[in-house]
Order: C-alpha cells, then sequence, then structure tokens
C-alpha cells in the first residue's frame, strides 16, 4: 500500500495547471492522474481504480458530460467533477440532471478544487479515505 489515499483522474487537453495541482494534491495523500482525451478518462475508469473524475467539459472524442454518462454503466463508476469555462444553464441543468457533484468554473481554483475533493470524501465515502487497492 502506498502513501496515496485517494485517486483522482484529472481528464483536461489543457493540463499546464496538472503538474501544480498534483503538487499541492499530493501532500494531503492524493494521488492525481493525468489524461489528455475523453476516451483514455473512460479507459482509466474501467479500470477501477479511479476514487474521483475531475473532467473538462470540451474533451476531444468524449466531452466530459459523454464521459460521465458511459462511465454510470460501469458498476462503480466514481463521483464526477465537471470543469468548464462557460457555465451556462444548459450545461448546469444537464450535470445536474446527470447527478454531477459539482462544476467549476475554469480557470480552477485549487483551494475550492481540495475542498471539493474533500465533500466527496464526506458525502461519497463517509468521511474516510477509500480503500485503496
Amino acid at each position: 500500500m502506498g502513501t496515496h489515499r485517494l485517486n483522482v483522474l484529472f481528464a483536461d487537453p489543457e493540463a499546464d495547471w496538472f503538474s501544480n495541482a498534483a503538487g499541492v494534491l499530493a501532500p494531503h495523500g492524493i494521488h492525481a492522474v493525468q489524461v489528455r482525451t475523453g476516451r483514455e478518462a473512460l479507459r482509466r475508469i474501467e479500470d477501477g481504480d479511479i476514487h474521483v473524475a475531475v473532467l473538462d467539459q470540451t474533451l476531444p472524442q468524449l466531452s466530459g458530460l459523454q464521459v460521465v454518462k458511459l462511465s454510470r454503466e460501469i458498476k462503480a463508476a466514481p463521483p464526477a467533477i465537471l470543469l468548464a469555462k462557460d457555465c451556462t444553464s444548459n450545461l448546469m441543468h444537464e450535470a445536474l440532471v446527470m447527478k454531477v457533484f459539482s462544476v467549476l468554473r475554469k480557470p480552477v481554483d485549487l483551494d475550492l478544487l481540495l475542498e471539493t475533493l474533500a465533500r466527496v470524501v464526506k458525502r461519497k465515502y463517509e468521511g474516510r479515505w477509500p480503500e485503496v487497492n
């Protein structure tokens, strides 16, 4: 068992901020995994070792919401946080209908992201870190 207790998938084609985010999250026991397309995100989720999926709405191949929809067909789909530059009312409605945990505006505020991840752990995992395989 490693020192990381929460595996978070970051699916973002513009992941210039990823290394900074990974550095901020690691001391909190969060292992950040990066992919750049919707298909890669879906494959990673299907592997079953992701606890939270952070998905950009404008992913190539499959949008963030498409990944959420397809991942729900998987028995243990992780909670999803959607990232969007434009948080339109239509997007917010779709995210609500699909039970996306949260929608965050880009550029992402890392403190807000960390707060949101803490809320996911509290709500989805009853305040305890999930078991790591």
